[in-house]
């Protein structure tokens, strides 16, 4: 079994052949897939999904590119939905300096407002992260250092990219690494997966985005799960088998699936 823990599906890149494509999943072994929010109505849509299909579970965030016109009202609604019982992290949520670099202080704020929300409802933490490593990792641990319950902090760097050092200071605040498309395709993030321990390891797709070779340039789905699983057991030298245990494992702990429906 695999869980693809980082699945867009609600887009409309899957309309024309959403149901095919979870039946796609389920054929590959991926028994459960994740989907992060990008604002509020994307929440919604995952809701929808997971009541039509077992397996099936939500997050709720604004992703960083969001919060440039994002309201109190925004956050005020993502807060209540964490208390739905498909809701089961806090994300995609984080710093993206790629883009747009003219509201920096809003995405720190809402970073900053999503750390908090997921250490009260005691959800992970799902981090968003293109080009901001520096600031991530220092509010991260200013907003653990601030907190009092500071042993509910933890979550996935997704679609990690960075150095073994970065996967370390992730690790020391309880943060794993959610591998996909870019470590599939990228040989210096392999370099840097070689020193993580297996207990850090989670597996994404991103779909419909980064499709891993062979697959690239094609939409991603989460069937193609099984390229970043092979392409993990080559890193780590152990078995398809092993990776897809031990990667579930750290899935099943971190979201505390098995106390979930469905």
């Amino acid at each position: 079994m695999l869980i693809d823990t980082h699945a867009h599906l609600y887009l409309d890149r899957f309309d024309e052949d959403r149901e095919a494509v979870i039946a796609r999943a389920r054929a590959a072994g991926v028994a459960r897939i994740l989907m992060p929010a990008i604002d509020v109505p994307s929440i919604h849509r995952a809701l929808e999904l997971c009541e039509r299909h077992d397996g099936l579970f939500a997050m709720a965030a604004l992703h960083p590119s969001e919060t440039k016109e994002a309201t109190d009202e925004d956050f005020a609604a993502v807060a209540a939905l964490c208390d739905h019982p498909k809701v089961v992290a806090v994300g995609e949520s984080g710093l993206d300096y790629y883009w747009d670099r003219s509201f920096d202080d809003r995405q720190e704020r809402f970073f900053r407002r999503h750390i908090r929300l997921a250490i009260e409802k005691d959800l992970p933490l799902i981090l968003h992260n293109r080009e901001a490593t520096d600031d991530l990792v220092r509010i991260l641990e200013e907003e653990r250092a601030a907190s009092d319950r500071p042993g509910r902090m933890r979550g996935i760097f997704h679609s990690f990219e960075q150095t073994a050092e970065v996967a370390r200071k992730a690790a020391s605040l309880g943060f794993l690494i959610g591998l996909g498309g870019l470590f599939v395709n990228k040989k210096r993030v392999a370099r840097a997966v070689r020193e993580a321990p297996m207990k850090q390891i989670v597996l994404e797709t991103d779909a419909p985005f980064l499709a891993p070779d062979p697959m690239r340039g094609k939409r991603n789905e989460p069937a193609f799960l099984t390229y970043v699983a092979e392409k993990l057991a080559a890193v780590k030298e152990k078995t398809f088998e092993e990776v897809a245990r031990v990667t579930t494992e750290n899935a099943l702990r971190l979201f505390r699936l098995e106390e979930r429906a469905g």
